[in-house]
């Protein structure tokens, strides 16, 4: 059976000659390179939702690859792929970076310029380890299919849009669907999941930071378990704490989570860091909530208009979500959709607030009534972006520890997106 290969790059004269090169090996199938570490990993996610074994057995990443480093793509691929082997190309071959890339997952070091009887040795080692993985993974493959948990991140266009309710209720439809759910906090310095389900904590996200290897055992410790089964990861409660969490630790914190959950959802916040980019750049969606007023919208453009220049998220992958919306209101959500050249959510969040001021104010948001339209949409919102599974949740499936959403009928309009 030849070997599935597939080599990564942004250097188009070193992909093309890493390909001619693996051409050349017997039983060797070079797949079309991919030259940046977002197509890489999508198109590894797009096909593990087919099948593990759609799989390429090897994956050959040059160390010049990016946006996102090649330690750090090879780390991501390895918790997400796991039956997938990394071999990383790179003209330093010390000690040093060799344990480096070990420790990041890596299954092999080829060291430039090429030669061709290391890395026909190297590709052969590489793939026999992956087509032991999957063997043994056939008993008792994951149920994420290898691909990992779905991220959703919430971004607010300003603040006090509504990103972080929107965040937690979404994170709400999830779990009480009946899927393993984790809702963040990387509102850095000014986040109030906390504040909004009343709970006193000692861990924090920050306490992650430093950690290079987050284990399952390590991510147990530092989250903290919510009356209606949520997984919580909070912001610091000293917001200068925040400043500990650099975009390369939350790539990985967001990675580990991404492995030990069917959903992830993350408040973002309405300002932009390192750790808050680096997680709208790697989720499967970003949300930017807005409210249907001029310097909110305003507010929509900017910050997406940021996000391309930065290469962050281009304006298509982002969706946004209409917050208090009206039918008597001047700004209708065609009309952000043309004014931020976004995609938009059909679902928009009704504007009442006395529907939500009791439970904002005791801190006890997840008991929001479930005859509450701001709920009911925010439920059908989950629906829609397919983070619930059915309509069951409304109906009453069961799910730990959350009484009040147990027959909950707040979200009985849940639809899939139609692919």
């Amino acid at each position: 059976m030849p070997t599935r290969i597939l080599p990564a790059g942004a250097d188009p004269d070193a992909v093309r000659s890493l390909t001619t090169l693996l051409s050349q090996l017997p039983d060797a199938e070079p797949q079309p390179p991919v030259t940046d570490s977002t197509q890489l990993v999508d198109t590894l996610a797009r096909l593990a939702t087919e099948s593990m074994d759609e799989l390429p057995e090897v994956i050959v990443v040059h160390e010049h690859i990016g946006p996102v480093p090649a330690l750090e793509l090879i780390r991501e691929v390895a918790l997400r792929f796991p039956a997938a082997g990394v071999i990383l190309v790179t003209t330093d071959a010390s000690p040093g970076l060799f344990a480096a890339a070990m420790d990041s997952g890596a299954r092999g070091l080829v060291a430039l310029p090429l030669s061709y009887e290391d890395l026909a040795s190297r590709v052969q080692a590489v793939a026999q380890w992956s087509t032991g993985v999957r063997r043994h993974l056939g008993h008792g493959v994951d149920e994420f299919g290898g691909a990992g948990g779905t991220v959703v991140t919430v971004s607010g266009a300003k603040g006090g849009t509504g990103a972080t309710l929107t965040a937690i209720q979404l994170a709400l439809a999830a779990q009480a669907s009946g899927r393993a759910t984790a809702l963040v906090d990387l509102d850095l310095q000014t986040g109030d999941i906390a504040s909004y389900l009343d709970i006193q904590f000692r861990r924090s996200v920050a306490d992650l930071a430093a950690i290079t290897d987050i284990s399952p055992r390590v991510l147990a410790d530092v989250v903290f378990r919510h009356d209606t089964g949520l997984a919580l990861l909070l912001a610091p409660a000293e917001g200068e704490r925040g400043e500990d969490v650099t975009d390369r630790a939350a790539r990985q914190i967001v990675s580990a989570l991404r492995s030990r959950y069917e959903i992830v959802v993350i408040d973002c916040g309405a300002q932009l860091g390192g750790a808050g980019a680096a997680a709208v750049e790697t989720a499967d969606t970003a949300l930017l909530v807005t409210t249907p007023d001029v310097i909110a919208v305003r507010a929509a453009k900017r910050t997406v208009r940021m996000w391309d220049r930065l290469q962050i998220r281009k304006a298509e992958e982002t969706t946004v979500v209409v917050n208090r919306h009206t039918r008597s209101t001047e700004i209708q959500p065609a009309l952000v959709q043309r004014i931020t050249g976004t995609a938009l959510a059909r679902t928009t969040v009704p504007a009442n607030f006395k529907e939500l001021q009791g439970v904002v104010d005791a801190g006890r948001v997840h008991e929001l009534d479930s005859r509450s339209a701001v709920k009911q949409a925010l439920w059908g919102l989950a629906g829609e972006l397919g983070l619930a599974k059915s309509a069951k949740t409304a109906e009453g499936t069961s799910h730990r520890g959350g009484g009040r959403l147990r027959g909950d009928r707040g979200s009985v309009g849940f639809r899939r997106r139609k692919e």
